[in-house]
């Protein structure tokens, strides 16, 4: 054993995975992207023992990839074979629920799905929600500032932390576990860790935001025929449910239809084939009055040509079946190999002849090439996979989609983060002067690149 890890091992309360001791499930994320063996595993349990080992590394100029439910599907938790390799899964548990301030109070490596759970069981609702929450813990969310379902009503991560606290590359701790709505006190230096993929410093602890436990949800799924149909029926519901509209997830005929002919136990309630689908939801205080609200406002939707046919969810059991349609893409992995997965934000208007464009670079350069396209779209996300079969054109859908981004002033990545996968393309998303303030950010908080180097910004 090295030096390095000699003196690593005697600062900690548990031992380090070594060597055959670190199994697969420390060896890389769920990307596609390049991955290696860490030459060990750290699991802190406390705060105080990620302040240890950072102090440490800091002396030996050790470099870290920091992993947590590692669901992440950039690459930026797998690890390089230089690297120690810092898991926070021991990092774990809700500290207190503050009923008169509605937050909670958790460990980074808390699971995103056991804090929803505790937040309900308090009357609450922690509204961040994705698929992978069984898998991915909070100090991963907070750390992409992930979106989710109901980025539409409740925003992304960073609008539910109010106050966090994290360990910076040389081992010191910043606490700023603040509580309050309003705290105007100088500089917000949480924000320096929210999004910033742990290129900047270790989340260890967070304050979340909870919302009233909603005591209604009405859902439906909706047929419709044309682009910008949906946009208008975007903003009547917007309109209709006056800020009660949780849920607005668009599918296109390529995206349902590969699911529903494919993936087992899921079904299209609609007889016939339409170009698009939405699925929507209203979450309210008064269950009957939200559900005549809502099929009122369907009605006059179908009535105005807005949609061509609604299936209403009369179950819990319905609505989910409507969800197992969106969530279906856990499921495409099985039935397709070798894809460019992309995650990106285009402004609404501009979404429809985006994705014309996308079609035809396509078309003209990998004519062999199919989409399957669905979004969250009321928070400008498009989701949508290209394929070909051919492991040889992923970088070239990669390179055209990217480019096309970068022409219609999107953004690269609009919740998953940039990891590796998207270093080389952030610069059609971020400006040279941009670019620049985040290299001095880096250079001034981790002068040696210890943190999540070659991650977000090129290799220090």
């Amino acid at each position: 054993m090295s030096d390095f890890l000699q003196e690593l091992q005697s600062r900690l309360g548990s031992p380090l995975l070594i060597s055959a001791d670190i199994s697969a499930r420390y060896q890389h994320d769920w990307s596609s992207e390049p991955a290696g063996v860490p030459i060990a595993v750290a699991r802190p349990g406390s705060t105080g023992e990620v302040a240890a080992i950072m102090q440490v590394c800091s002396h030996h100029g050790q470099k870290v990839v920091v992993q947590g439910g590692l669901s992440g599907l950039c690459g930026g938790g797998n690890p390089r074979s230089d690297e120690l390799a810092i898991s926070l899964e021991r990092l774990s548990g809700i500290e207190e629920i503050d009923h008169a301030s509605m937050t909670m109070t958790v460990k980074a490596g808390t699971p995103l799905q056991l804090i929803q759970e505790a937040a309900a069981s308090a009357g609450f609702v922690f509204p961040l929600d994705l698929g992978a929450r069984g898998s991915c813990n909070i100090g991963g969310n907070i750390s992409t500032n992930a979106g989710g379902n109901q980025v539409l009503r409740f925003g992304m991560t960073r609008n539910l932390v109010l106050g966090l606290e994290a360990v910076l590359a040389d081992g010191t701790v910043i606490s700023s576990m603040n509580k309050m709505l309003k705290n105007n006190a100088a500089y917000d230096l949480k924000q320096l860790f929210i999004g910033s993929e742990g290129t900047l410093g270790i989340v260890t602890r967070a304050v979340l935001r909870l919302y009233p436990k909603a005591q209604s949800r009405c859902s439906a799924l909706l047929a419709v025929s044309e682009f910008p149909q949906v946009i208008s029926l975007l903003h009547k519901l917007t309109r209709d449910f006056a800020g009660s509209l949780s849920a607005f997830e668009v599918m296109w005929h390529s995206y349902y239809h590969f699911i529903t002919d494919n993936v087992k136990g899921v079904t299209s309630p609609f007889g016939e084939r339409h170009p698009l689908y939405v699925l929507v939801e209203l979450e309210g205080g008064d269950s009957e009055r939200d559900q005549a609200l809502f099929e009122t406002s369907l009605g006059a939707a179908l009535e105005q040509g807005l949609a061509v046919d609604a299936a209403v969810a009369g179950s819990q059991r319905e609505r989910e079946g409507f969800w197992k349609i969106r969530d279906g893409v856990a499921e495409i992995g099985q039935f397709i190999r070798d894809t460019a997965n992309f995650d990106v934000s285009v402004p609404i208007s501009s979404m429809q002849s985006f994705l014309a464009a996308i079609e035809s670079e396509l078309g003209s350069k990998v004519p062999a090439a199919k989409m399957l396209v669905f979004g969250h779209i009321a928070d400008s996300n498009l989701h949508f996979i290209c394929y070909t079969g051919k492991r040889e054109d992923i970088k070239t859908m990669y390179r055209i989609v990217y480019d096309t981004v970068g022409r219609f002033h999107g953004s690269v990545s609009a919740e998953h983060g940039i990891g590796v996968q998207k270093l080389n393309y952030l610069h059609y998303s971020r400006s040279p002067a941009e670019l620049a303030l985040m290299r001095t950010l880096k250079q001034a908080m981790d002068p040696q690149g210890l943190l999540n180097n070659g991650r977000v910004l090129p290799p220090v």
